[in-house]
């Protein structure tokens, strides 16, 4: 679609009557060069936290005070915007309260339910959003229109979704081709800025599901892929990816480039401005992403291109991952034995759990679960030991935490990485994995 620009702002960014101006500004400037904004937002910040804690509350019928906590984040934003809440968001306030009521009095609740909840979060901020921006006096006034996600991205189905409810409706992936339907329906209208929701889908029976945390990155990917956009923008509260954590480490250099391969690689790695996801669409379509700061719209921030320049075998940076359990199995009976790792990784696809990483030796395989790629739980961890006993002898080991030194062609530079083992000398290393990609060396800890 000639023009269109994606831009993807996460929850800090769409928080505050100052974060939704500096929407306004940006939404405006690229209306004064000829562009299209399709603007894809997430849930005010804390929200969906809120919303997640809210049905376990629920079941043990303590959800009153959590509800409350939902509406007056929404009153006090709906407050500073000058809006009637009640006039935008009544519907979803209302059907998050008759989900919770019906959680406390059948004790439990479907991953349906659960997805239909957590949609709401988006649904409220882009209401509340379009309703500031089209206020009389704004610069945007009456060029602002509202999407539902949900009528332009459909889950794939998958065989695992199909046996794992959970996954079906709170991890759900979506196809991305190109619409020239959808490109038509937004280009004919008359107001050239579109919002729309992250993190929400629908299903082929008209369900809604969700993205996973984190995925309205992905949904934002998607529809720049569907668009045909010339890039995708992601706005947040950093102004790119950093060689490191620049909280944890304040010496950290932004980093300017980065090819798809190596930003998917710090993304899967543990890097939180992205979502791991988000980057095949983009680098399906050879749509540019640049990541931006809303506070510091001026800075260029992090560009991810096919064209980032080449520099060489280095290490570009130091990413961190926590929360992951390992599964270690074990058997004398493995050895030389045939078709021993395709009984057990089956295993973990009839689960719906997918694997990250894996370290083999003559009687051990010992893998990664990516809290990120899969919706675990004890429940799910502990049914999964279940099934594996028949051929080993398996446990859980962690939470662990991995940490990965991500560049290119990382095997030519192993000699000079010595010292970095010395960092490991107090800690206990469950698992070293080097990349057959040849981009990251990761080391998993407790």
């Amino acid at each position: 679609m000639k023009g269109c620009v994606v831009l993807k702002f996460g929850g800090t960014s769409v928080s505050t009557r100052e974060r939704w101006e500096n929407i306004e500004k940006i939404a405006a400037s690229y209306l004064e060069k000829g562009e299209h904004p399709f603007i894809v937002c997430s849930a005010v910040s804390g929200v969906s936290n809120l919303l997640e804690a809210l049905l376990p509350l629920a079941v043990k019928g303590e959800h009153a005070e959590q509800l409350d906590a939902i509406y007056q984040k929404h009153k006090v934003l709906a407050d500073a915007l000058e809006l009637d809440l009640e006039e935008y968001i009544k519907p979803e306030l209302e059907l998050i309260q008759r989900v919770a009521h019906g959680a406390s009095l059948t004790q439990e609740v479907s991953p349906r339910l659960h997805a239909m909840v957590m949609s709401c979060g988006e649904l409220m901020s882009t209401k509340l959003g379009v309703a500031f921006l089209s206020r009389e006096g704004g610069v945007l006034h009456g060029n602002v229109s509202w999407e539902d996600a949900r009528d332009h991205l459909r889950a794939v189905s998958t065989q695992e979704g199909e046996r794992n409810l959970t996954r079906h409706y709170l991890s759900a992936r979506c196809g991305f081709e190109p619409s020239k339907e959808m490109q038509a329906k937004i280009e004919a209208k008359e107001e050239k800025v579109t919002i729309t929701q992250g993190f929400i889908a629908c299903d082929s029976e008209g369900h809604t599901v969700l993205l996973g945390r984190g995925g309205s990155d992905t949904s934002a990917a998607y529809f720049a892929s569907i668009l045909e956009a010339s890039r995708l923008e992601i706005w947040t509260d950093v102004p790119g990816m950093f060689t490191a954590n620049p909280r944890q480490v304040p010496s950290a250099r932004l980093l300017k480039k980065l090819s798809y391969k190596e930003a998917q690689e710090l993304a899967s790695m543990g890097a939180k401005v992205l979502h791991p996801r988000c980057l095949d669409p983009v680098k399906q379509g050879q749509i540019p992403l640049h990541i931006r700061c809303t506070q510091q719209p001026e800075l260029d921030g992090t560009v991810v291109s096919a064209q980032a320049a080449d520099v060489g075998a280095q290490v570009k940076a130091i990413s961190t991952k926590s929360g992951i359990p390992l599964i270690s199995m074990e058997t004398l009976g493995m050895w030389h034995q045939v078709g021993f790792l395709a009984d057990v990784f089956q295993t973990f696809k009839s689960h719906g759990l997918s694997i990250d990483q894996v370290a083999t030796s003559e009687t051990n395989v010992t893998v990664s679960l990516d809290p990120v790629a899969n919706a675990l739980d004890s429940k799910a961890l502990d049914a999964l030991l279940k099934s594996l006993t028949q051929f080993c002898h398996a446990k859980r080991i962690g939470p662990c935490a991995a940490v990965s030194l991500v560049g290119q062609n990382i095997r030519a530079i192993l000699h000079k990485l010595g010292p970095v083992l010395e960092a490991f000398e107090e800690h206990h290393i469950y698992m070293v994995s080097q990349s057959s990609s040849d981009l990251n060396i990761t080391f998993v800890v407790a």
